[in-house]
């Protein structure tokens, strides 16, 4: 089973899918956790990053893997923490604009998607990379909800930073934050975590077979 959630930035899709993935004893999939290996590895490598043609060579090279306890790994070396600092939170819009990247990254998605039983987020699994996914959930929330969640992400930036950054997060998602027409729709804006998780489990369980 493929439980796909998308959502714009601080909706809260890692938090609900780790926790979603660990109850049903799925996989999580971060997807957009693969743009930011791709661009700490970029940077690590001198690559410039306006030029997609190069990114997407070194993206098929070097595929992003999880490993069984949701760790990322590229070109051998976990990057699941140094992917979070600012350099990279600032720099992964510019890769994962270039369409020449995104085409390597939906393949790679879509592998390990086939490989079944998993929890993937991001902002287009349900209308892109699995559209064929068992449950479809689109998670939202008031932007000064996201502002805030994303500063308790990220003490050490500036609020003001943080919400430039979601802004410009926002518009260059745009195009592709479209709910799946058969997704659910959750407003976390006020909710706990464990709410918006058992609402996700009891869409799985309803589309279980008996």
């Amino acid at each position: 089973m493929i439980v796909a959630i998308d959502g714009p930035a601080g909706a809260g899709k890692s938090t609900v899918a780790r926790a979603v993935a660990d109850h049903l004893g799925f996989r999580y999939l971060d997807t957009g956790a693969m743009y930011r290996a791709l661009t700490w590895l970029a940077i690590a490598r001198g690559i410039p990053l306006g030029d997609g043609l190069p990114l997407a060579e070194l993206a098929e090279a070097n595929p992003v893997s999880f490993d069984g306890d949701g760790r990322v790994w590229i070109d051998g070396t976990d990057v699941t923490d140094v992917i979070r600092r600012p350099r990279v939170d600032r720099l992964v819009p510019v890769v994962a604009r270039h369409q020449d990247v995104r085409a390597v990254m939906r393949r790679r998605q879509r592998e390990l998607v086939a490989q079944g039983d998993a929890v993937v987020e991001e902002r287009d699994i349900g209308t892109v990379v699995a559209p064929e996914a068992d449950v479809k959930v689109y998670l939202v929330a008031d932007r000064d909800v996201r502002a805030r969640r994303r500063m308790a992400d990220r003490p050490g930036i500036g609020a003001e930073a943080l919400e430039t950054d979601l802004r410009v997060r926002d518009e260059s998602d745009a195009a592709r934050m479209q709910p799946a027409s058969d997704a659910e729709v959750i407003d976390t804006s006020g909710l706990e975590v464990d709410a918006v998780v058992r609402r996700i489990e009891e869409l799985v369980r309803a589309r279980q077979p008996a």
